[in-house]
C-alpha cells in the first residue's frame, strides 16, 4: 500500500509538472503572440516559405526581426533606416516583380540609421547574440541631411535621392490612460514615456526640435533629462520596435514616433492610437538614399533607387501616411 501511495504521489506530481509546463507554454505563447513582436506572426513575413530553412525562432530568446532574407551571396543588400520596417517586405516584393532576376536574392536590415553607419564602418560585420555575419551594403537610406553629410564624408556616392516625407505624432495606448492631448503633457512628472535616443536615432533630434517649439528648452530638459534621470522616460534602442511594445505592455503611457508607425499599428489592429501634433509644432523628415561607396552590386543599387520613387513604391508608402517628396520642405 505504501509503495502504491508513493507511486501515486509521484504520478500525480508528474502530472502537475506536465500541466504546469503546458500552462507555462500556453502563457508564453500568449505573451509571444502579443509582444514578441506581434506584427511578426506571419502578417509581415518577408521570405518566401519555399526559401525558408529550419524555422528556429524563439521570440523570448532568439529573435532577429530587423534582419531579412539571406546574407549569403545576395545580389542586392539594402540598409534601411528602420522607420518603415513594416513596408519593406511589400517594397521588396514589388521590386522583385519588376526584376525577377533578384527574387530570393535580396538581403536587408531595418535597424536605426546611426547603427547602420557603424556597421558600414565595421566593414559590414554585425553581431546579434552569439551570431556574427557580414553584410556589405549596396544602398543606404536615412534622412536627407545625413545622406548629404555621408556623401561629403565619402561614405556614400552622389547623388542623394529623396523620395518621401513623414511627420511626427504622439503614440499612446488605445484608451490614452494618461489623457495626453499634446506635447506639453509629456513634461508632466506622472506621465510615463518611451522616447527614442537622440544619440543614434535621428528622430530623437527632430523630437527635441518639436518639443522646443511646444514648450521651449524647459520641456526638452524635462522629457530628455529630468524624467530620464528619475525613470519616468525610458530611452529606446530601436524606437519603432520598442515604443509600441512598451505601450502595449503598460510600461509607458506615451511616446513620440513617426505618424506612419502609429498608422501601421492601428491598421494591424493593435491597441494603439495617436495624438496629432499641430503643424506649427511638428517636424517633417525627408527620407533619402544613395549608393554606398564600393557597393558590391552598383547596378542593382541604381535599379533600386530608380524603383524607390516609382508609382509602385510610392503607393506602398502612401498607405502608411508617407507623402511623395515634391521639393524643399521647411
Amino acid at each position: 500500500m505504501k509503495s502504491f501511495s508513493r507511486a501515486a504521489f509521484f504520478a500525480a506530481a508528474a502530472l502537475l509538472v506536465v500541466g504546469a509546463s503546458f500552462g507555462a507554454r500556453a502563457e508564453g505563447a500568449k505573451l509571444r503572440s502579443n509582444f514578441a513582436p506581434p506584427w511578426q506572426g506571419g502578417a509581415n513575413d518577408d521570405v518566401d516559405p519555399a526559401q525558408r530553412g529550419l524555422d528556429f525562432t524563439e521570440p523570448d530568446a532568439d529573435n532577429l526581426a530587423d534582419f531579412h532574407g539571406s546574407p549569403q551571396d545576395p545580389k542586392l543588400t539594402l540598409f534601411f533606416g528602420g522607420n518603415y520596417y513594416f513596408a519593406t517586405a511589400e517594397l521588396v516584393a514589388a521590386f522583385e516583380k519588376l526584376h525577377p532576376e533578384y527574387k530570393g536574392r535580396i538581403y536587408w536590415e531595418t535597424i536605426p540609421p546611426g547603427l547602420l553607419v557603424e556597421q558600414i564602418k565595421a566593414g559590414g560585420a554585425i553581431t546579434v547574440g552569439n551570431m556574427t555575419w557580414t553584410a556589405k551594403a549596396d544602398v543606404y537610406f536615412a534622412g536627407l541631411k545625413k545622406i548629404n553629410q555621408y556623401i561629403g564624408e565619402g561614405m556614400l556616392e552622389a547623388p542623394a535621392l529623396p523620395y518621401v516625407t513623414n511627420t511626427l505624432t504622439i503614440m499612446v495606448p488605445k484608451d490614452n490612460p494618461a489623457h495626453v492631448t499634446g506635447l506639453k503633457d509629456l513634461g508632466k512628472p506622472d506621465v510615463k514615456l518611451v522616447m527614442p535616443n537622440p544619440a543614434f536615432e535621428g528622430i530623437g533630434r527632430q523630437i527635441k526640435a518639436s518639443l522646443a517649439k511646444a514648450g521651449g528648452e524647459d520641456l526638452v530638459k524635462a522629457v530628455y533629462e529630468t524624467k530620464v534621470a528619475d525613470g519616468a522616460t525610458i530611452m529606446t534602442h530601436i524606437h519603432h520596435r520598442q515604443s509600441p511594445l512598451y505601450l502595449m505592455q503598460g510600461r509607458a503611457q506615451a511616446g513620440v514616433t513617426w505618424q506612419s508607425e502609429a498608422i501601421f499599428q492601428e491598421k494591424a489592429g493593435h491597441p494603439i492610437s495617436h495624438v496629432d501634433i499641430p503643424d506649427d509644432q511638428n517636424t517633417t523628415a525627408i527620407y533619402a538614399g544613395a549608393v554606398v561607396k564600393g557597393a558590391p552590386h552598383p547596378q542593382a543599387a541604381k535599379q533600386w533607387l530608380d524603383f524607390i520613387k516609382s508609382p509602385e513604391s510610392l503607393a506602398i508608402f502612401e498607405k502608411y501616411g508617407f507623402k511623395p517628396y515634391a521639393g524643399d520642405t521647411k
